[in-house]
């Protein structure tokens, strides 16, 4: 019938028996609603582990679906909600085993306080000297047996051993109850199992000690155990990815601040570089302009020497000839004769 009405749930939608006025206000349960147990949907819970044990948490407060759990592990949101449903499970995992520790140190406490049986008090001087009367008879009778055997006269031999195992009855009746204490101070010695806190007997039949290994109580806290074990593992591994990955991180930006100081520092002395060739250019162009200029005053003066110096004796008569006659304007102006010459 479960099965049937599953089935139908899958196929028609859990509403499909709700009449319109009940659909109004039914919601579809999602595995992502606080109604549903996140515990179950990513690994188990622990209130299925200890059912009809002493260790029983009770029925879970939340639903538990098995469709659920399937719609959660198809979800494209699966592998964000993992971490905190298992951060969740180990918290509450964790309680848990901190519980049991604490019972686990008193049950410690308990058997560390127990006495342990005295040991048997020695026989009495009257017992003693009974035991080693005993056990001269049969240290005699054992001799005498063994002595007729090699002489072939086996029914007296046997009578002996009779005799013997009559002493080796009496001998045990005076040791019993000594022995009887023992072994029940044994029997009475208690262990304490480290995984459920259980108490168990000391040197116990294998049956019974494999029995206590396969049982829910033992076998739920060992998962819950392992669990806890697991989650503090992947997590401790994280953290050292994340400072591997931060490390990674600031190797690279130093990397990119050494090469983009390498550039700059390139790209300065590129500019120094055509600085210094712009500089030497403009020094050869001066150089060049300074050199043409020579050059062209001297190819001015060598041509006016081809002219042979005409020119300049030319023009050195004519300043000669105008001089003189400045000179003879000046005299004639001077002279008396002459001015009078000029008056009349």
């Amino acid at each position: 019938m479960d099965a049937q009405r599953a089935l139908l749930d899958e196929l028609m939608g859990s509403a499909r028996n709700l009449t319109e006025e009940e659909r109004k206000g039914f919601k579809e349960v999602s595995w992502d609603d606080k109604e549903v147990c996140g515990f179950y949907t990513v690994r188990f819970c622990p209130h299925n582990l200890f059912v009809n044990t002493r260790s029983d948490l009770g029925p879970c407060p939340r639903i538990h679906d098995q469709k659920l759990k399937e719609s959660f592990e198809k979800s494209p949101r699966h592998d964000a909600f993992v971490p905190k449903f298992e951060a969740e499970l180990a918290q509450f995992c964790e309680k848990l085993v901190m519980d049991l520790d604490r019972k686990v140190r008193r049950g410690r406490e308990r058997l560390s306080q127990e006495v342990e049986p005295p040991p048997p008090p020695p026989l009495t001087a009257e017992k003693s000297e009974q035991l080693s009367v005993l056990e001269e008879k049969i240290k005699n009778l054992l001799e005498q047996v063994e002595s007729l055997g090699e002489a072939g006269k086996v029914d007296e031999a046997e009578a002996l051993m009779r005799k013997v195992d009559t002493l080796n009855t009496e001998k045990t009746a005076l040791t019993q109850p000594q022995n009887e204490k023992l072994m029940q101070a044994q029997e009475k010695k208690m262990a304490l199992c480290e995984i459920c806190g259980s108490f168990l007997v000391a040197n116990d039949a294998a049956e019974r000690t494999q029995s206590h290994v396969t049982g829910k109580q033992h076998v739920g806290y060992g998962m819950v155990r392992d669990f806890i074990s697991e989650f503090q593992t992947a997590k401790e591994k994280a953290i050292e990815e994340e400072r591997l990955a931060r490390e990674r991180e600031a190797e690279e930006r130093r990397k990119r601040k050494e090469q983009e100081y390498e550039r700059k520092r390139r790209g300065d002395s590129s500019d120094r570089e055509k600085h210094r060739d712009k500089d030497r250019d403009r020094e050869r162009d001066r150089y060049r302009d300074r050199d043409s200029d020579r050059e062209r005053s001297r190819e001015r003066d060598v041509r006016g020497y081809r002219d042979g110096g005409r020119g300049v004796d030319s023009r050195l008569g004519n300043r000669r000839n105008g001089g003189r006659d400045r000179y003879r304007d000046r005299s004639r102006s001077r002279s008396p004769v002459k001015n009078s010459y000029r008056r009349s």
